[in-house]
């Protein structure tokens, strides 16, 4: 059987949980085989595939892992706390270098501390690393140092993921007419 090009990389990096990017060199191969790679996701592992210009990536719905959720918390403190100092979260998210101490000062002073204490992947400055290491794997930040990283364009479906919460959440609680 022939596959697309690159299809052993494709494959290995989605199956890894990784996002491939547009920098990649199999990126293009993807985008132009989208077609048959959902087709082969769906049927094979009962996996979807989600392509933009920006990022591809494949979910479970049978999935039982944590990272995504603690990824999304991170992410959800990182941008509260960056807010309530004044600064545009998602020009600093999309511009901008984080350095580790910058990163433990915000988690240390959040006003979310108790929802920090309480996540293994959150609670310390060891934690935290450990967190970035993964997000570093899977593509989502890039690091330029131990201690300094920047994110990559991977962080949108985090982002995209908050704003329909709290869309579906705000819903919730509207008031009704009566």
């Amino acid at each position: 059987m022939e596959y697309p090009k690159n299809h052993k990389e494709i494959v290995e990096d989605l199956m890894a949980g990784k996002f491939i990017l547009p920098s990649a060199k199999h990126f293009e191969s993807l985008r132009e085989s989208e077609a048959f790679y959902a087709e082969f996701f769906k049927e094979s592992f009962s996996y979807t595939l989600t392509v933009t210009n920006d990022y591809a990536y494949v979910v479970s719905p049978e999935t039982q892992e944590t990272l995504s959720r603690d990824i999304s918390i991170f992410f959800a403190i990182v941008c509260y706390e960056m807010d309530r100092d004044g600064r545009n979260f998602l020009d600093q998210i999309q511009y901008s270098e984080f350095e580790m101490e910058d990163i433990d000062r915000m988690f240390e002073n959040s006003s979310f501390i108790d929802l920090i204490l309480s996540n293994k992947q959150l609670k310390d400055q060891d934690a935290r690393r450990t967190l970035l290491n993964a997000m570093n794997r899977r593509h989502i930040i890039e690091k330029i140092t131990e201690d300094r990283f920047t994110f990559t364009s991977a962080y949108k479906v985090f982002i995209e993921f908050a704003i329909e919460l709290a869309k579906s959440r705000s819903k919730e609680v509207e008031p009704s007419d009566n």
